[in-house]
C-alpha cells in the first residue's frame, strides 16, 4: 500500500512552523516568503490560522511572528515539570544552593516574557513555577526588571495590548500609569521585586542580564514564600545573590559589566 499524498497545507503549514520556530529573532511576513517560497495570500491565511489557534504570535511592535503558547505546549515546555528548554548554567545552580530558593531564567519570545530554565527549591513550601509559563508584564518581578529597560513608548504599547491589567491580589500595580512608576524605580534601583502583587505570600527579587551591547531581554529571578523571606537581613541576602548571578549571566553573554 503506497504512503498517502501529502496535504500541500499542512506541509506549509508545519513548514512555517519548522521555520519561525527556528529563527529566534523572529520573521516577517516577507521573510517566510523569501525563504519558503509559499505564495504571499496563502501565506497570510496559514498565518492568520496559526495564529488564531496561538501557534503563532505576531509582535505588535516589531510585526514578526514568534512561536505561541500552543507551539511550547507541543514541545513539552508546559508538561512535565521537571523539563528544561535551556540547561540551567552554573551562576543559576549556585544561586539556589547559596539561597536554597527557586531561581529561573526568563526570556522575551517575540514580546511574551517567558520562563526558560529553572532550578527547584529543595523546601516541600515552594512557588509554583514552570518551563514555558508566560510571565505577566505588568505583575511579575521576572518581566518588570526586563521591560524596566526597553524604550518607553514599546512598553506602553505593550502595556495597552494586555488591557485590562489583571488585578491578581490588591497591591498589583493595574494601571499603565502605575507599571510606568514601578518600572522607573527598577532602574533606580537595577532590581525588581514583587511581594504579594502576583501571589498572595509570594515575594520575588529579579535582576536584569544584558549582552555584549548593553540590551536587557532576560532576567534571573529568585521566589520564594514571604513568610520564609520576611527578615530584611534574609531579602538582602537573596537580593545580592540574584545581583552576582545577573552578573555573572551578562559576563557569559559578553557584557563587560559595570566599569571601574
Amino acid at each position: 500500500m503506497s504512503a498517502a499524498k501529502p496535504i500541500e497545507v499542512v506541509v506549509r503549514a508545519v513548514d512555517v512552523l519548522n521555520t519561525v520556530g527556528a529563527a529566534r529573532s523572529g520573521l516577517t511576513l516577507q521573510e517566510l516568503h523569501d525563504e519558503l517560497d509559499i505564495p504571499l495570500g496563502s501565506l497570510h491565511r496559514i498565518l492568520g490560522t496559526l495564529s488564531q489557534a496561538d501557534y503563532l504570535r505576531r509582535s505588535p511592535i516589531s510585526k514578526r511572528y514568534f512561536v505561541g503558547r500552543a507551539a511550547r505546549t507541543l514541545s513539552g515546555g508546559t508538561g512535565s515539570h521537571s523539563a528544561r528548554l535551556i540547561k540551567p548554567p552554573a551562576a543559576l545552580i549556585d544561586a539556589a544552593n547559596e539561597t536554597g530558593e527557586t531561581v529561573f531564567l526568563t526570556e522575551f519570545i517575540g514580546d511574551v516574557p517567558v520562563c526558560v530554565s529553572i532550578v527547584e527549591a529543595e523546601h516541600a513550601l515552594r512557588l509554583f513555577v514552570r518551563i514555558g509559563q508566560e510571565m505577566p508584564l505588568h505583575a511579575a518581578a521576572s518581566s518588570r526588571a526586563i521591560l524596566a529597560y526597553f524604550d518607553e513608548d514599546v512598553v506602553r504599547t505593550l502595556l495597552e495590548e494586555s488591557e485590562p491589567l489583571t488585578e491578581f491580589t490588591t497591591g498589583t500595580p493595574h494601571s499603565v500609569a502605575d507599571v510606568m512608576q514601578v518600572l522607573k524605580e527598577v532602574r533606580e534601583h537595577g532590581y525588581a521585586t514583587c511581594d504579594n502583587e502576583l501571589d498572595p505570600d509570594a515575594w520575588a527579587v529579579s535582576a536584569p542580564i544584558r549582552d555584549g551591547d548593553d540590551r536587557v531581554l532576560s532576567s534571573v529571578t529568585i521566589t520564594a514564600p514571604g513568610s520564609r523571606v520576611a527578615d530584611p537581613k534574609v531579602r538582602e541576602r537573596v537580593t545580592n545573590a540574584v545581583l552576582h548571578a545577573a552578573e555573572a549571566l551578562s559576563a557569559e553573554l559578553g557584557n563587560p559589566g559595570p566599569a571601574s
